[in-house]
């Protein structure tokens, strides 16, 4: 008979990004997304064209956002939407998410930036990127403005693994995530890393790894996303024409899968999201639909089930 213990983050079993914020700022913060027209270097050809086969923004794009619109104009329209989603949240962060957000003459950034700031209700930003498009100036003046407000660097890592990130068009490599993580954290600079469970070209072992990996690396905060298909990405026509070469996961196998990183993940990194989900009408695959908030407590018990929770089975890795 298995003793069971118990888990040192309660209920949900892993460090959740939400229960940490609401003790840091004394209540929710909800990001605001903005779309400022932005592109990525995998798209208008300086690495390449098409972009990653997984991606669509439109996937992840909230009904709200309307890019003809000023910054200040779509934070407004955010905020009607979401004080009626979410009454009592007080902490706004504007979410430059689309797209990369640093990848831009700098002087169009910091405008970009500065507009999003100067909004009464915005207590910060957070910024989504890939790590090829960081350069040191930009990082020194984000790191200004962390000195005076929230700035969340959100850097799409996607795999740990080369032979991943080569097969799905990404463009670099594990160690220029590595080099931009480091260089944000130097400058004091919070970085909240992306990582996609399922990629072709991943192994379960390789996956695994990268929960290692990534716990050697100064993360404040990560946001797991499994593998969907989304219609009208490279992938996923990929896909249609030979479902062979790429190995989608059951939803039994997607909670198994995540539960195993999540148990080789350093317990003081914190989880911002443990899944993603697609909208039906624009995913393809695999054939089972769970809302973020069935996908959480699915994960959690399945943890429980294990007597396990975040950091059971971490062990610190130091990267090559």
């Amino acid at each position: 008979m298995t003793t069971s213990t118990a888990s040192p983050f309660g209920e949900r079993r892993y460090n959740a990004w939400n229960d940490a914020v609401k003790i840091r700022y004394g209540g929710r913060v909800q990001k605001v997304s903005v779309d400022a027209g932005f592109t990525c270097p995998n798209r208008d050809g300086l690495v390449g064209t098409g972009g990653c086969t997984f991606c669509n923004n439109a996937s992840f794009t909230p009904g709200y956002l309307n890019r003809r619109q000023s910054i200040t104009e779509q934070l407004d329209a955010g905020l009607v939407f979401l004080r009626k989603r979410y009454p009592g949240t007080q902490h706004y962060l504007a979410y430059f998410q689309s797209y990369t957000n640093t990848y831009g003459e700098f002087e169009r950034l910091r405008a970009c930036y500065q507009e999003a700031l100067a909004h009464p209700d915005m207590g910060g930003l957070a910024i989504s990127t890939r790590p090829d498009c960081l350069p040191d100036v930009v990082l020194d003046y984000l790191a200004e403005l962390a000195k005076a407000h929230t700035i969340e660097l959100e850097i799409g890592v996607e795999s740990c693994n080369d032979e991943a990130l080569q097969r799905i068009h990404r463009g670099h490599d594990f160690a220029c995530s590595v080099d931009a993580i480091q260089r944000a954290a130097a400058r004091g600079l919070e970085v909240t890393a992306h990582l996609m469970l399922g990629l072709p070209g991943e192994s379960h072992s390789s996956m695994l790894e990268g929960a290692s990996l990534l716990s050697a690396l100064p993360i404040k905060a990560l946001k797991l996303h499994q593998l969907q298909l989304v219609r009208g990405t490279p992938l996923a026509r990929e896909w249609q024409r030979d479902p062979s070469v790429v190995t989608l996961l059951d939803e039994q196998a997607c909670i198994s899968l995540i539960a195993d990183f999540i148990e080789r993940l350093s317990p003081q990194m914190l989880l911002q999201r443990v899944g993603s989900e697609v909208p039906p009408s624009q995913k393809l695959a695999p054939h089972w639909n769970l809302r973020l908030s069935e996908l959480a407590p699915m994960i959690s018990s399945e943890l429980e089930r294990r007597n396990s929770w975040q950091g059971a089975r971490h062990l610190s890795q130091s990267l090559p």
